[in-house]
């Protein structure tokens, strides 16, 4: 960060989860770049893009500003291991993101009265499309919850990732919330970032608010006001 003039500022191991967490409580959306890159489909928490889950316009924001791809595709929850049953109807783990299940009735919202789903894209009643169907929050965490009301999840213990646990154990005690919006930190069409480099182009090109490399946290508008005033 230094040698390349990127304003950033360092955190201790002890700061960094309640720090992030904040931000993502404020519903930032943070990239996290931590240790090295997953080995298989899914991002776990060393090649992330995070946000809050409970933000209704969480999942287009990180699809159409970040992802830049259609605003419906789902993204899935990172959840604590200990937790995972109080959110989905779930009790084993699914460390890798593999497996579905649907979010526990006490979470979910119901529709609006009258509408019911058709074949069509259409709500019987034709008072609104597929789209604004899919817009309408299904639970407390509208932002991993798919319009049949499952999710792909992923359980984070200390053992796997004690890091990205951390982050999780942070964000519960600031808002109550165990789950974290985890997609992998690439755009559509591109492989997800391997190292710093890629990584902080990959959070130039989007909407991104926060990097996280390591124990570095750049923010974006901080970024943008250094090399405004460079330019002058």
């Amino acid at each position: 960060m230094r040698s390349r003039h990127i304003p950033a500022v360092e955190l201790s191991d002890a700061e960094l989860p309640s720090r992030i967490a904040a931000l993502l409580a404020e519903g930032k959306v943070v990239g996290w770049y931590q240790g090295r890159m997953e080995f298989g489909p899914r991002a776990l928490g060393n090649r992330s893009i995070l946000g809050d889950p409970r933000v209704p316009d969480m999942q287009e924001k990180l699809n159409l500003k970040i992802k830049f791809r259609e605003s419906f595709r789902p993204f899935a929850p990172a959840v604590l291991r200990e937790r995972v049953s109080d959110y989905f109807e779930l009790e084993e783990s699914s460390p890798y993101m593999l497996l579905v299940a649907p979010v526990r009735s006490i979470r979910r919202r119901t529709d609006s009265p009258g509408r019911t789903m058709r074949l069509d894209g259409e709500t019987a009643n034709g008072a609104a499309g597929f789209l604004e169907r899919l817009k309408t929050p299904r639970s407390t965490i509208p932002a991993v919850t798919h319009v049949d009301y499952s999710a792909r999840i992923q359980t984070v213990s200390e053992e796997e990732n004690s890091r990205f646990y951390a982050l999780l154990r942070a964000f519960e005690a600031q808002t109550g919330c165990a789950v974290l919006v985890n997609t992998s930190f690439n755009v559509r069409g591109e492989p997800p970032v391997c190292t710093p480099e890629e990584a902080f182009r990959c959070f130039i090109r989007t909407d991104m608010d926060f990097l996280v490399l390591g124990n570095f946290l750049i923010d974006k508008q901080a970024l943008k006001r250094t090399v405004a005033a460079e330019n002058k």
